[in-house]
């Protein structure tokens, strides 16, 4: 028999989306603000303000260990979170394999420094991506620096995708793959479940940057058989300040400490001490409470929302950005990464004749649009691409057409301008 086809996702309403967005009330220079720059960082929807400030305003106080009301209805929120930032990523055990952290960049410093430290030794290999950010370079080549280890690169091809033909040498005898799920640079999705089923057969543990897949497309874990992934609140409708760390269970459990301090252990001696199990273990001092709170509230946000609708919108979207670029400005604004498609998110990575980044971007916010310069720390890809620096657009759900026109607006200013 053959299956029925899939329901389409029902279309985003847009327009009463963006009410529940308090900054985008705001005028910039007398003009209507449009957010760009959610790959940097998301706007909060008015639940999760409202969220942080009842914690804080009804129930603040410091976890675990406190017995009083208060002390044990924070405790339950913070480990509410947990539990909420595992099902929205499929965790099979959100409450032993969820670790919270400041945000994507110390995830990936804690996996390099305790499994990295535990695991790998002189003349091992890894193997990362010419695209990734510097957070899943940094800590690898600090690692490699510290301990003598060989770094290999999946090489970038000129559309922007990984160059998948030499996949099988590069991989070989390699202990650790590191990948970014989705760069933040060029949009481009990579295939996951793909290189980690490739990786594994290696004998390789794969360690993904989840950054900007996780707030824009549905992820399941077990799905893409990664070993650790990371993401960040902020890039997901949440606030600043806590980023998620999902590792494998039995890989957890035997990895030491991140940090030491109140929290981590069991038992501390003058001459020793005992760490607590995962999580706790990594979790040391007092934790981002508040921030789980928004955290929670802004996957609830998500969900009720549904990831399956907000990934078709933004493909959509996407879509249709890169159409109206090449129709209104043609060949003198390059649009860096892969055609319009399914491998591609809504980051829109630009270079419009010689006008620099930053003049693009200064000249952008006087029309109140909201873009990122700069190299997006991704110094590396950067220079494979041949250039110092891109403007990058990058939408969210609450982003429309309107927005397109109004940055096509700014471009040809700054193209007048400085042409």
């Amino acid at each position: 028999m053959t299956p029925a086809p899939a329901t389409p996702a029902a279309p985003l309403n847009v327009e009463a989306l963006r009410k529940d967005f308090p900054l985008l009330t705001r005028t910039v220079h007398d003009r209507p603000i449009v957010y760009l720059d959610s790959a940097s960082s998301a706007l909060q929807p008015q639940t999760v303000i409202t969220a942080m400030a009842r914690y804080y305003e009804t129930t603040h106080a410091n976890v675990h260990r406190g017995v009083y009301a208060t002390a044990e209805e924070s405790t339950h929120l913070y480990e509410q979170a947990r539990i909420v930032a595992g099902r929205f990523v499929g965790a099979p055990d959100p409450e032993h394999e969820i670790v919270f952290t400041k945000n994507t960049t110390e995830s990936l410093n804690l996996v390099a420094h305790s499994w990295g430290r535990t695991n790998l030794a002189a003349g091992d290999a890894i193997l990362l991506t010419e695209m990734e950010h510097h957070a899943n370079i940094v800590p690898w080549l600090m690692l490699a620096e510290e301990v003598g280890l060989e770094v290999r690169y999946i090489p970038v091809d000129g559309e922007g995708r990984l160059d998948l033909d030499e996949l099988d040498t590069l991989v070989s005898g390699v202990k650790l793959v590191g990948l970014s799920a989705m760069s933040n640079v060029l949009g481009t999705i990579n295939p996951l479940a793909e290189l980690t089923a490739v990786a594994h057969r290696a004998g390789a543990v794969v360690v993904a940057d989840g950054a900007q897949l996780v707030p824009h497309v549905p992820v399941d874990v077990a799905a893409l058989g990664v070993d650790f992934i990371a993401f960040s609140a902020h890039k997901m409708m949440g606030p600043t300040g806590i980023g998620v760390l999902w590792g494998r269970a039995e890989l957890l459990d035997a990895m030491p400490p991140f940090l030491g301090g109140g929290g981590m252990i069991l038992d501390v001696k003058l001459d020793s001490f005992r760490s607590a199990p995962p999580p706790a273990r990594f979790e040391a001092g007092t934790p981002p409470i508040a921030e789980a709170v928004g955290l929670t509230a802004a996957i609830e946000y998500l969900n009720e929302i549904g990831m399956d609708r907000i990934r078709a919108h933004e493909l959509a979207l996407t879509g249709h950005a890169l159409a109206r670029l090449d129709e209104k400005l043609g060949p003198d604004c390059h649009v860096f990464g892969p055609p319009a498609g399914e491998d591609r998110g809504g980051v829109i990575s630009i270079a419009y004749r010689d006008v620099h980044a930053h003049d693009l971007a200064q000249v952008l916010d006087q029309f109140g649009v909201c873009v990122r310069p700069g190299h997006h720390c991704a110094k590396p890809l950067m220079r494979k691409l041949g250039v110092q620096a891109t403007a990058r657009a990058s939408l969210s759900l609450f982003s429309d057409e309107h927005d397109i026109e109004v940055l096509i607006e700014g471009l040809v200013e700054a193209g007048r301008l400085f042409g």
